[in-house]
């Protein structure tokens, strides 16, 4: 479907509205939230490895107190990749100092993440109702409460960007046509942004085409065969075994695209102390709505956080709610039917049945009722936050609330004024409700101060090391030290800093040497030319190998495994296979029209 020249004009304004959006933030200053530090300090590290010339990076050397952690096999790469580049990119601006450009780049990252989220739900918006309604509701799921209560007080960096994949995964799967590559880019993307967002899209779209496959047996079966209305006018018939494998074959395709960093993140999760991510506070049954989880301080502050986003899973429900019931409404009345067929006689029926079922599931998902099921489903415990699924619930608000405006016919101009202010008001409430405020320790300078100091940063313990014990590390560690025993302490009044990856040392005696790096089975190391597998165990999972009296030349070699190497082959026939359903006329596609 080409854009008109209203559509074009709306593709301009919602990088102003996004804009808009953040204007608090270019005002006032980054809000320190949730997950700032830990987001900041990823951009910063994979920023120093990208200029050193290692643009796919799986450590990360200065969390642990610089001994280090996979960080990077198990994150996501798209929003540590974008906020690196963006770091790099701002702090070598002409007149910009580095403090200055990473203060400016968890804002410039929101921003384009809003405009992205906008961009994506305008493109839903316009299969289902007029240019101007897609407008109003692209702001609306770009300024809506949850994204900008994930902005400002969660600054969840991933999963605010992931929102702008979910328009793209409704669009996929609800549009009258569907066809493998349409499902597998948003599958494929919020893999490679955000794990929960990633499980939560793959159930949603499970769902969803469980629906069509349904539907579309029912219809084949009353009528005999089923008459397909596709966009370019075409018609053909299809049939519920088209349609469920164009919907797992889309699924498949996706998953191989990100298999790169699947296989990898899937196969060593072995290797690391996963469990830890859905520890106390972080498991299902704490987190649905308006628990209350105890009086201790941690327990206070995460149910005040708990509250706030269920004040915001009831305000969205309740809006997609009457959304909905005003579209059934006028759609059994016929008022506006008319109107509507005026507006564009192109658009798609409104697949309201679908959305209503999906708004109902995640309602009840809100719920201590759906334990059993969040205990049973694969991964799901892994979303730890049953609110996060107002990610889902988001654009099918912002798609209903279009919807329901569909028949209104309002100028273009108006529909700008109203899209601008709009953004203004929602993104001030939200200023004031969610915005997070700095200690002077946790600003960007600060962070970008603890990050060029040779301290190093906290761990995380999910990605820690299987055999290491957190508590058991030292701050302060020096690079390297030598020891009779693995298990010695270092020296005191060290400088500290992370061990070096190719150094030489010249030890009295045989002892051991222990190197401020935490053992991982990556990790190849080589003492004069000859690799070395003898590795003591120490309690804070640092390595220790035994050396000879005498000179000796270590190298340090984080090893390219066959599990990444597996990753990587699929994720490169995946792209060709892309490429080619692309490209190919004839596609494996269902046409079907949306009459759920």
């Amino acid at each position: 479907m080409t854009p008109s020249h209203s559509e074009r004009r709306s593709l301009l304004l919602i990088p102003l509205a996004a804009l808009v959006a953040v204007m608090p933030l270019i005002y006032h200053g980054d809000s320190c939230g949730h997950d700032f530090d830990f987001h900041l300090l990823n951009w910063m590290e994979a920023a120093r490895q990208f200029s050193h010339g290692n643009l796919h990076p799986h450590w990360a050397f200065t969390p642990a107190f610089n001994s280090g952690e996979p960080r990077f096999v198990f994150y996501p790469p798209l929003s540590w990749v974008l906020g690196a580049l963006l770091g790099l990119l701002l702090t070598h601006l002409p007149g910009v100092t580095e403090a200055a450009g990473w203060s400016a780049t968890p804002i410039v990252f929101t921003w384009i993440a809003l405009t992205l989220s906008g961009l994506t739900l305008n493109r839903l918006a316009r299969t289902f109702a007029g240019s101007n309604a897609a407008l109003l509701a692209a702001t609306l799921y770009l300024a809506n409460p949850y994204m900008l209560f994930t902005a400002y007080e969660r600054t969840a960096y991933a999963e605010l960007l992931a929102a702008a994949w979910f328009p793209l995964l409704l669009h996929a799967i609800l549009r009258d046509r569907v066809t493998i590559p349409r499902i597998a880019l948003p599958i494929a993307l919020l893999w490679l942004t955000n794990a929960p967002a990633a499980v939560m899209g793959s159930y949603t779209l499970a769902l969803l085409a469980a629906l069509r496959v349904i539907a579309t047996y029912r219809k084949t079966n009353a009528a005999g065969t089923a008459v397909l209305a596709s966009e370019d006018g075409n018609h053909r018939p299809a049939s519920p075994v088209q349609l469920a494998f164009t919907s797992i074959a889309g699924t498949a395709l996706g998953l191989a695209l990100a298999a790169f960093y699947i296989v990898p993140a899937a196969y060593e999760r072995r290797y690391v102390q996963i469990a830890m991510a859905t520890i106390a506070g972080m498991r299902i049954d704490q987190n649905f709505l308006f628990e209350n989880t105890g009086n201790s301080s941690d327990a206070l502050l995460h149910d005040q956080v708990l509250h706030t986003a269920s004040v915001v899973a009831i305000l969205l429900l309740v809006a997609t709610a009457v959304a909905l019931a005003a579209i059934l409404f006028r759609n059994k009345s016929g008022t506006g039917r008319r109107a509507t067929e005026r507006v564009d006689s192109r658009r798609g029926v409104f697949p309201i049945l679908p959305l209503a079922i999906l708004t109902a599931g995640i309602a009840f998902l809100l719920t201590p009722l759906s334990l059993p099921i969040w205990n049973h489903a694969p991964q799901a415990a892994f979303i730890q936050f049953p609110w996060r699924l107002l990610a889902i619930l988001a654009p099918i608000f912002a798609l209903t609330t279009a919807a329901a405006f569909r028949p209104l016919s309002v100028k273009f101009t108006r529909t700008a004024i109203a899209s601008v202010v709009m953004a203004l008001v929602l993104s001030h409430v939200a200023y004031l409700q969610f915005h997070q405020p700095c200690d002077p320790e946790d600003t960007a300078p600060a962070r970008l101060a603890l990050f060029h100091s040779r301290v190093g940063t906290d761990s995380t313990d999910e990605y820690t090391p299987t055999e290491a014990d957190n508590d058991a590390l030292r701050p302060n560690d020096p690079p390297y030290w030598l020891a009779a025993l693995p298990t010695d302490p270092p020296p005191s009044a060290e400088t500290p800093g992370p061990a070096p990856l190719h150094f030489t040392v010249a030890a009295p005696r045989a002892e051991d040497l222990i190197l401020n790096l935490r053992d991982y089975p990556a990790w190849q190391i080589s003492i004069n030319g000859s690799p070395d597998h003898s590795l003591a165990t120490r309690p804070d999972g640092l390595i220790a190998v035994a050396i000879p009296a005498g000179p000796s030349t270590i190298d340090i070699r984080y090893a390219h495994t066959l599990d990444q190497t597996i990753g990587d082959a699929a994720t490169l026939v995946a792209f060709t296979m892309f490429l080619f359903t692309l490209r190919s006329p004839k596609a494996k596609q269902t046409r079907t029209v949306n009459s759920l």
